[in-house]
This record gives structure tokens, sequence and C-alpha cells, in this order.
């Protein structure tokens, strides 16, 4: 049998995951969490096979934080991260940190399930790349650029983002001028609104 987690503070996704996969016959539900704060005694307790993490849970807990340092933990473990929201940096950052699928919360159950069946065989699942809007004939936010702006949006300052990065505070201004440039922004202030009104960018996760 298959130990399956689900960390999610929606209570019914929880059920809705819950039921679809115990029709299945070879998963073993185990108790949901409604935050990834408490996933790591929990797993080190009753050992789950497959965890499904929701990227935003209960009192702020970061899923994408607490997965990263289950998959160190437990390199055999899988985890499906999952959001409900079109936000263009968790898919990538999911990926980065080795979680083996990202699924979107309007993807049916089903989906889910059949998610849970490719990662288990070795496989991996991530959707298509969303981006944030450009003006016409600008190539899109690169990998770097995006987590400059994701660490503006929190807010950190530039050398605060120079620390975290590990590049130069010129470097951060760069980058920054350049997503100016490309998404037609003369102020980083109203730029920060746009991604997170927007939510492109959620700065709490």
């Amino acid at each position: 049998m298959i130990r399956l987690l689900i960390v999610d503070d929606h209570e019914s996704m929880c059920d809705s995951l819950a039921e679809v996969f115990g029709r299945e016959g070879d998963f073993t539900i185990l108790p949901p969490l409604s935050t990834a704060k408490l996933a790591e005694a929990f797993c080190a307790k009753l050992h789950p096979d497959l965890i499904l993490m929701d990227v935003c849970t209960e009192g702020g807990a970061s899923g994408l934080t607490a997965a990263e340092k289950l998959l160190k933990l437990y390199p055999a473990l899988k985890i499906i991260m999952m959001s409900g929201f079109d936000e263009v940096t968790y898919a990538p950052r999911a990926a980065q940190i080795g979680a083996q699928a990202f699924v979107y919360k309007t993807k049916s159950l089903n989906f889910f399930v059949e998610a849970a069946r490719t990662v288990l065989a070795g496989g991996t699942y991530y959707p298509e790349v969303l981006r944030i809007p450009v003006v016409q004939g600008e190539t899109p936010l690169s990998d770097r650029e995006l987590e400059v702006l994701r660490l503006r949006c929190r807010p950190m300052s530039t050398e605060e983002i120079a620390e975290e990065l590990m590049i130069s505070p010129r470097t951060v201004k760069f980058h920054l001028d350049n997503i100016r440039d490309k998404t037609g922004f003369n102020d980083t202030r109203d730029l920060l609104m746009w991604v997170i009104t927007n939510g492109w960018i959620n700065p709490k996760y």
C-alpha cells in the first residue's frame, strides 16, 4: 500500500483528494495536515511514500520550504506540489527544490491520480511555464530576473537581495532596470504593485 499524506488548509480539497485516492485501492490515506509546519514531525512518525503539498498552508507556513527540507531528509520521498494560484514562481521553485511534480488545483481530481502514478513510476510532471506579460518585442523575464523581482516584492532591499543571491548590489540594480524596461514601468514601486495585484507573484510564500 502507498502511504499518502495530504497537506492543505482547505478541508474540502483534502476530503476530495482523500476520496478519489481512496477509491484506487492501493493507497492508505494518512490523516491530513492543514499546515506544512507539522510535516517534518509527521513524516518522522508515519513515513509517507507520497505527499500532496499545497504551497500556501495554514499559519503562513510555506509548503515549498517544508518540501525542500523533507526531500533532503528523505531522498526516496515523492512530493507533488500544488496551488490554486497562477503564481509564476511556484512551479519553477518546486522544480528547483526537487519536487517531482507541480499541479494546479484547477485540474481534475483524476488528474491528480494520474500525476501521482507518473511520479510513483519514477516520472515527473510540470505544467507549461507561466509568464509575466512584457512589452511587445521584449524577451520574457529570465529566471534570475524573476527571482530578483520575487525577492523585491517581499520586500527586500537591493543589498539584502544581493546577499541572498550572492551577487553584487550593482547586478541587482541591473536586473531591476531590465525588468522595468521589459514590462514598461519607469517606477519600481508601480511595477511591484502591478505584479502583486495581478497575482503573478505572492510575496508571502
